[in-house]
């Protein structure tokens, strides 16, 4: 149980890292909070223009997922204890306690924990996401299949602990993008690359 607490909180507090925010305002780009959606995630730095900075985003918010989940692997803990340290992370990026629980989507962290969990099927997990965004140029489309995928992908595959962080992932996911989920249906969902103000 120690154990499990301690990767529940470390997870937390490594995903509650806004590295969104951080660069944008070092880049002196301001409040990304005050940018198109608002998001702190990649996607949104993207709509600055800064494609470099969206890009250190990505690898960040995915990173400080994979690693809650592969220091816990690394200090013995086991599958259910990474899942969770993986999965805190996720939740850490998604409701921050240093921006009064009002993060990103977790879409990096998301695939960062899959990653780190269990690398093939989170393979198939990416590659789902990058052809849903390669064909529609929806980066909510795609992670919204892709989170549908992973659970399946990871059961199926033999892992269990994944699957359930998989799981738990997913529906914050779908909590995460109802607005997109709606301006998909209506049609007016800003295409990947899209500036908005």
């Amino acid at each position: 149980m120690l154990e499990l607490f301690a990767a529940a909180i470390g997870g937390y507090l490594l995903g509650s890292i806004p590295f969104g925010l951080v660069l944008v305002r070092m880049a002196g780009l301001g409040d990304i909070r005050a940018i198109g959606s608002g998001n702190i995630g990649a996607t949104n730095v993207l709509r600055t223009g800064r494609k470099d900075l969206a890009l250190a985003t990505l690898a960040l918010d995915a990173g400080k997922a994979g690693i809650a989940a592969l220091i816990a692997k690394a200090l013995g803990w086991g599958d259910w204890a990474a899942a969770l340290a993986g999965f805190s992370a996720f939740f850490g990026h998604c409701f921050p306690v240093w921006l009064k629980f009002n993060g990103g989507k977790g879409v990096a962290t998301f695939f960062g924990t899959l990653l780190a969990l269990a690398f093939l099927p989170a393979l198939i997990v990416c590659a789902t996401w990058v052809a849903m965004a390669a064909i529609f140029r929806f980066s909510s489309l795609g992670a919204l299949t892709a989170a549908l995928v992973a659970p399946i992908a990871m059961f199926a595959l033999g892992e269990p602990a994944a699957a359930a962080a998989a799981l738990g992932m997913a529906a914050l996911i779908f909590y995460r993008h109802q607005e997109n989920i709606r301006r998909l249906i209506a049609g007016t969902e800003p295409k990947i690359g899209a500036k908005k103000s």
